[in-house]
């Protein structure tokens, strides 16, 4: 959900200013070993009473293994050898390929599944988040004010506070102002973030360096907001973000330490893959971990959609790159977020009747967005755009009922990110025409707290919808949108089985006809989001030849109350056969 500017990560995380991503890309499969496809899978059915030698490395039993493989559905144990799984069976089956040298997981019959595979993250700035200052709970003007101040105090002056992630909901919906911390961070630059990313807050301090006055124009597809005097507030939406952004010095240390926190939470979590909006900065640093052996999770690059000529000149596809970082992604914005009330909606908002939400500046001049997405499809690669609005997601399913027609059927997987709030008669749509809805059902229980005094009851029928998408033959793709929502996928796995809402109101649900089962649920975050990748071949389900990225729990999920998966946590993460994470040696 994160509006990202490419200038914008260029110069606030650094390190790779003026380089052509398509650079970056080239040199994926040297770092990976040479080459730019994965192995051929191993034979599907490996009969393990005839096991070959030498043993296993890793051998996992008395597991209630969830396979996510139809084929297979269940099983109690796996055997992997190097970075793949070669068998999955009964436990006596698997333990013929015990042998000396084996590690072994006990999983007390507790549940063994596919490694998470988010589809929608912001990787890096949810790394950050982990070390910025905490705000997403702050329920007080007051308290917002006290946390800021403490944190610019353990600052050196002129050291920026970012990142903060805050709620104004959280107190009533008041947006704050730039007069609420100038006073406690006198030295030191902020620019804050509401938590959707979508609208920010900078103090007198960042203004002044910015640039930013009482006469400076808002760039389209953005707002500055005044006060009753004419002066700027210190909030700015969407795209007049960047005007801030840009004066933010880049830091290719403060990058290394973001990625590096991202894969201990990942790890942590159970997050084996990641489709992460990413820059140029961001591939360097992925490349630079993955040759010193330290890039722990998968990385699923969607780059910027106005840079698609650049990784179209060289020939770039997608799916390109190797079993640890690929990419062929391009990501596109159409509007905004419901909480800013930048979402592009036909209707006016309830609650701000002249207000029907903002278009993205991709959008403009008038046909943009279609230009691109034209050019990127002849071009090879996938398309994903950002969509939360009705009109939003209407633009885009018009745009890619264009993109069709003019280039012809073919294997394309386009994606809508969020695709939040639909109209019923556009439920269809996305089955036929094949776009995958990448969502995020943290964002229905966290937003079904407020969701409705923006845009009413009947209009919040169909928005989370992931239900009602599944009945009209859509395929889901989960994430979380980190850090707008926690990385971790537990809690997202019990915000879409329950629709329960944090504030208590919804026990039953939110909408309760939009849960999904749980089996639907670990299928979208699993073989969903790899489909969403190309990938679906290579990982997703614990099946002979993919690639052995495994999690153990502490509970067996299919053996408790929905309501207590929540408390669930990861004991063991493997990804490519190696354990990465272990809850034990913590």
């Amino acid at each position: 959900m994160k509006q990202k500017n490419r200038k914008l990560a260029e110069t606030k995380l650094g390190g790779f200013r003026g380089a052509p991503i398509v650079v970056l890309a080239l040199a994926l499969c040297l770092l990976a070993g040479g080459s730019v496809m994965s192995s051929e899978p191993l034979p599907e059915n490996v009969n393990a009473a005839s096991a070959p030698r030498p043993p296993a490395d890793l051998v996992i039993f008395d597991g209630h293994v969830y396979t996510v493989d139809p084929k297979h559905p269940k099983a109690e144990a796996v055997a992997v050898v190097a970075d793949r799984i070669v068998a999955v069976g009964s436990d006596e089956e698997i333990h013929q390929w015990i042998g000396p040298g084996t590690r072994t997981i006990d999983a007390h019959g507790h549940t063994v599944m596919p490694g998470f595979i988010d589809s929608h993250v912001h990787f890096v700035d949810g790394g950050a988040s982990l070390s910025s200052v905490q705000l997403k709970d702050a329920s007080t003007p007051g308290e917002f004010t006290a946390r800021i101040g403490a944190y610019a105090r353990t600052l050196s002056p002129g050291e920026w506070v970012l990142e903060g992630e805050w709620d104004n909901d959280r107190w009533g919906g008041q947006l704050p102002t730039r007069e609420w911390i100038d006073r406690v961070t006198p030295k030191n630059p902020v620019f804050i973030e509401r938590y959707d990313g979508h609208m920010a807050l900078a103090n007198s301090l960042a203004l002044k360096l910015a640039g930013v006055t009482r006469e400076t124009k808002a760039p389209e597809g953005g707002e500055i907001v005044h006060d009753a005097a004419g002066e700027p507030t210190g909030v700015l939406k969407d795209a007049a973000m960047d005007l801030v952004d840009r004066a933010i010095p880049p830091s290719t240390e403060r990058l290394r330490r973001s990625v590096l926190a991202a894969l201990d939470e990942a790890r942590k979590d159970g997050v084996t893959s990641v489709d992460d909006i990413s820059l140029a900065p961001h591939v360097r640093m992925y490349q630079r971990l993955l040759a010193e052996g330290k890039l722990t999770a998968r990385i699923y690059c969607i780059t910027p959609m106005p840079d698609w000529q650049s990784l179209a000149k060289e020939g770039i596809q997608a799916n390109f790159g190797s079993d640890w970082i690929r990419m062929g992604a391009v990501k596109g914005f159409a509007d905004g977020s419901i909480g800013s009330r930048t979402a592009l909606m036909f209707d006016p908002y309830t609650d701000q009747p002249g207000n029907r939400g903002l278009m993205n500046q991709m959008m403009y001049p008038e046909g943009n967005m279609l230009r691109m997405a034209l050019g990127a499809d002849k071009a090879g690669l996938q398309i994903a755009v950002h969509a939360i609005g009705d009109r939003a997601n209407r633009i885009m399913l018009d745009v890619y009922t264009e993109v069709e027609k003019e280039d012809g059927p073919r294997d394309r997987r386009l994606r809508i990110e969020h695709a939040q709030h639909l109209r019923p008669q556009d439920l269809d749509a996305f089955a036929g025409l094949h776009v995958i809805a990448s969502v995020q059902p943290y964002h229905a229980i966290d937003d079904g707290r407020w969701v409705e005094a923006r845009i009413g009851h009947e209009r919040a029928r169909t928005s989370y919808a992931y239900g009602m998408l599944l009945e009209h033959g859509a395929r889901l793709a989960l994430g979380t949108d980190w850090p707008v929502a926690p990385l971790n996928p537990l809690l997202t796995v019990y915000a879409a089985v329950t629709r329960a809402t944090p504030d208590g109101k919804h026990p039953g649900g939110w909408f309760p006809e939009n849960k999904l089962t749980l089996e639907q649920t670990i299928y979208g975050y699993t073989m969903g989001s790899a489909y969403a990748q190309f990938n679906e071949n290579e990982k997703g389900s614990l099946t002979t030849g993919k690639l052995a990225d495994i999690i153990v729990l502490d509970r067996d999920l299919f053996a408790i109350p929905a309501t207590d998966i929540k408390n669930v946590h990861v004991t063991e993460t493997i990804v490519g056969g190696k354990v990465v994470y272990s809850a034990a040696a913590r």
